[in-house]
């Protein structure tokens, strides 16, 4: 069994930072991409960050310049450094992982953790 656990969220003013970390963990082979996305209420769930096993990165519009994403490839864990925090970065927050497992294969988007609340108050 596969489990990615989310930690990090919060609460913070306007402007304020906060740094998630997502953790990776069981009968892993490999991980390929990893990626934050974000749902807030009654919207849909959007990419906001995505990385490669190699470091590539790519941001949503919305974040960049203020989002960083990283990844530990040794503990099987990537981040999130959140900078520059707006209310509207008000969301819960979760990761995916393009994984290869003993027990099967899981592309970007169909294996994720439970989340972790974000919230930015102006």
């Amino acid at each position: 069994q596969v489990q990615l656990v989310e930690s990090g969220g919060g609460s913070v003013q306007a402007g304020g930072s906060l740094k998630l970390s997502c953790a990776a963990s069981g009968s892993i082979i490999s991980i390929g991409t990893m990626a934050w996305y974000r749902q807030a209420p009654g919207m849909q769930r959007e990419l906001v960050a995505g990385i490669t096993s190699g470091g590539g990165t790519n941001y949503a519009d919305s974040v960049k310049g203020r989002f960083t994403i990283s990844r530990d490839n040794a503990k099987n864990t990537v981040f999130l450094q959140m900078n520059s925090l707006k209310p509207e970065d008000t969301a819960v927050y979760y990761c995916s992982a393009d994984l290869r497992t003993y027990g099967g294969r899981w592309s970007l988007g169909e294996y994720w953790g439970q989340g972790t609340q974000v919230t930015v108050s102006s």
